[in-house]
């Protein structure tokens, strides 16, 4: 979100050089710099112990191709808490270990994606109403499931190869 207007008084923000920072909104009202706001979300790369890596189907992301868990995350919630929850929520599984990988910015939706290797054990998923499929799949059969380039792409990409 860029801000044109004051969150806390609602005066139409001025641009203002800000140290290094350039040009920033800022309110001359509330004398406050008025940063860019982005949302802040994971995305994990769910693995088990058979060298498979969960994917899944969502049609409102994609009819297509397959894409890795991802969610929003919530005040007060760390980001490694958050993937749990959302790795429980999507696929109904217990998350035994989390792992940072790499951050993604994806400015179309203004968003930073906190990319992770999570894994779980093998079992059958219980998949959330926000999921249409999902399957356990084979690291080296992964990519080509994925739109290339995608975030979910490089970051599988990321997890694989740290196995060779």
């Amino acid at each position: 979100m860029r801000f044109q207007y004051c969150p806390y008084c609602g005066k139409k923000a001025e641009k203002r050089t800000i140290g290094d920072e350039g040009l920033i909104p800022y309110c001359t009202q509330c004398e406050v710099p008025l940063w860019d706001i982005f949302t802040t979300c994971i995305i994990a790369a769910v693995v088990n112990e058979c060298g498979e890596i969960a994917l899944l189907r969502q049609n409102y992301v994609s009819s297509t191709n397959y894409v890795c868990v991802a969610g929003v995350m919530k005040p007060g919630e760390s980001a490694e808490e958050t993937v749990v929850r959302e790795v429980s929520e999507e696929l109904g599984l217990d998350v035994t270990s989390v792992a940072f990988v790499k951050s993604y910015p994806y400015e179309k939706k203004e968003m930073l994606m906190l990319g992770f290797k999570a894994v779980a054990g093998r079992k059958d998923f219980t998949l959330s109403g926000e999921v249409d499929t999902a399957q356990w799949v084979k690291f080296e059969d992964a990519p080509g499931l994925l739109r290339e380039g995608s975030i979910a792409w490089q970051l599988v990409n990321e997890v694989i190869g740290e196995r060779r």
